[in-house]
Parts: C-alpha cells; structure tokens; sequence
C-alpha cells in the first residue's frame, strides 16, 4: 500500500470506528458452542453472534477489511481511525479463552497499526470480568504499537463500573495516562426494547447514562481523579439528565459523599463524542460542558452510522472555526498523543 492510493487527509480522527481483526474472528468460530456462545455464518453478509438473548448483525467486510476501511476513510476525508471492538466483546467466555481472545483482538490492532502508522491506532480490550488478568493484559497490551487507550461494556456481566473489583485496573490505567472508552454491550430493559430497534435507540444511550452515574456515586472519579473516560453517543442521556442527578445529591443524603460540588461539577470529568445525530445536542456540549471535552466519532460501520462525520461538525450552522477545529482533530491528538 502506498500513500498514492490512500492519501492522508490532514486533520480528521475518528474515534469511534469499530474493527474485528480476523484472527479474532476465526478464534470465536473455534470456540463456537462454548459457554453459551452461538455463533453462524449468514450467506454473503459475514458471520453473526448470538450469546443468551444477546445477539450481533453480521459482521459485514468493512468491519475486517482495512483496505475497504482506508478507502471509505478517504471518501469522507478521515485521516485517523481509533479502532475499537463491539459485540460480542469477550465477557462471555471462561477465563483462559478470554484471555487469549483479548491478546488475539489486541494483537490485531498492533498488526492493522503497523500496516498504516499513520491512519491506524487502537483501544485495547480487557478481559474485565476476570481483573487480574485485566491488569495483566493492560501492562502488555500498553506496550504495543499504536494502543492509545482501553474499551470497556458499561458494565461486565453483572457487575457495575463502580465494583471494588475493577479498581486495580483503574489503577494500573491511571498510572500510564491513558484514557477508558465505554460503550453498550447489553443494555438494561432489554425485554422492553426488543422491538423497533430500540435496544439500540434508546438503550445504548440510557446505557452510558447510568455507567456515568456509577461511576460518579460509586466513587471512581474521586478515587481516581486523573483517570479519563469517553462516552459514546455523545454521552448518552447523561448530559441531559445530570441536572436530575444533581437535584438527587442536593436532597439525598446518601449521594452527598461526593468530592465535587454534586453530579453537574463531573460532566467535565468525561469526554463525549459527536455521535447524537443532532446540532442541537452538538452546540449543547460544547456549550454546557465545553468544545474541549468532544470528539469526533462516526459509528463505524453500523447502519446507524453517519457517512460523512466530517461534514457533521464542520457543517455546523453555531460552531465556530475553532471549535470545529478542535472536535475534528486537536481534542483527539491531544488526549491520544498522536
């Protein structure tokens, strides 16, 4: 591959862009049946998963393909892709497959980085429902080329964000600066929300709501006040429901244990992306929370996704030049080190 045929577009990163290394695939299909974990290949559209009442679209070309990926990147002018995995992440299987599953996913990564260095960078994945072996693979995969973060569920299984369990990740993640991205796996209510697409429409974003709070109440952010977590989805319902938050710590007694000033002093403490499929929500956090805070993400390469997520920003009728110029690039070069 040479930059002729994939030129670099100055600027642009995309931090939400989803990527399933085909090694990680073919060490799923190997296991197919374990713990639960169905999984079948749907003519001419890519395998699919199903675990428990849990089931993914099938992973069509452009989630595996980096050639297919870097020339639709082109097409909407995308220099940087910040790969992430989704569905089914690896929380369902036993401790050494999940092990091996996330070294396989994250090894991926560090290869897809090494074949474009310049385009191509990673959030490494954690076997989080076992922790010990979570700090484990956050010290190897740290050291691998093009890693610049980790991603987690909004919670893990059935254990929420804010568990003692997970505070010696936190710890080692805190220790070498790097930030958390978090998105929906499994999302709360889902019996309700299994008809017209609403366990993506709605739950994804009550999701990132209710991991904030977790991990606001349940004391994260204070015990670990230089660690950085991302929301997808433009954080979600929790930007427009803080004020909510807020009034419970005002007239709780039992939330008032906070460090800050209530819930509405933490939005500052996460990032957002642009992924909210609105103006009105994108010139809200830049306004309430700060240009500082978002990210340009476009949901790579779901249906849902936005085609052009360049244009999303820099089309903007209230943001100016400099604000469009921090969401497309600088936030993300600087929180990143790119």
């Amino acid at each position: 591959m040479t930059q002729a045929k994939h030129p670099h577009h100055p600027g642009a990163v995309d931090i939400h862009a989803h990527y399933f290394p085909q090694t990680f695939l073919d060490l799923i299909a190997a296991n197919a049946g374990s713990y639960g974990f169905e999984h079948r290949m749907v003519e001419g559209k890519g395998p699919q998963f199903k675990i428990g009442h849990l089931a993914t679209g099938p992973v069509g070309k452009k989630f595996v393909d980096l050639e297919a990926r870097l020339e639709a990147m082109d097409g909407q002018r995308v220099e940087v892709h910040l790969l992430s995995l989704s569905q089914p992440m690896v929380y369902w299987a036993r401790r050494d497959l999940a092990q091996r599953l996330a070294e396989t996913y994250n090894d991926g990564l560090a290869a897809a980085h090494e074949r474009d260095p310049g385009r191509l960078y990673g959030l490494a994945t954690l076997p989080m429902h076992e922790p010990d072996l979570a700090v484990r693979e956050v010290e190897r995969a740290s050291k691998l080329p093009g890693v610049r973060g980790f991603y987690m569920a909004t919670h893990v299984l059935e254990r929420e964000l804010s568990d003692p369990l997970f505070f010696p990740v936190y710890e080692r993640i805190e220790s070498l600066g790097l930030p958390i991205f978090l998105h929906p796996v499994e999302v709360i209510g889902h019996q309700r929300l299994a008809t017209h697409y609403l366990t993506n429409l709605l739950g994804n974003p009550f999701e990132s709501a209710i991991a904030a709070a977790h991990l606001i109440f349940g004391g994260v952010l204070d015990r670990f006040p230089k660690l950085t977590f991302c929301l997808p989805h433009a954080g979600g319902a929790f930007p427009w429901l803080a004020g909510r938050l807020h009034r419970g710590w005002e007239k709780r007694e039992e939330l008032r244990h906070l460090k800050l000033e209530g819930p509405v002093a933490y939005l500052r403490r996460f990032y957002y992306d642009t992924v909210g499929y609105s103006d009105h929500v994108l010139e809200y956090l830049t306004r309430v929370i700060g240009a500082d805070r978002v990210l340009m993400g476009s949901d790579y390469c779901f249906p849902i996704a936005y085609e052009q997520p360049v244009q999303i920003v820099t089309n903007h009728p209230q943001l100016d030049a400099e604000t469009k110029h921090r969401i497309v690039e600088a936030n993300a070069r600087r929180l990143l080190n790119l």
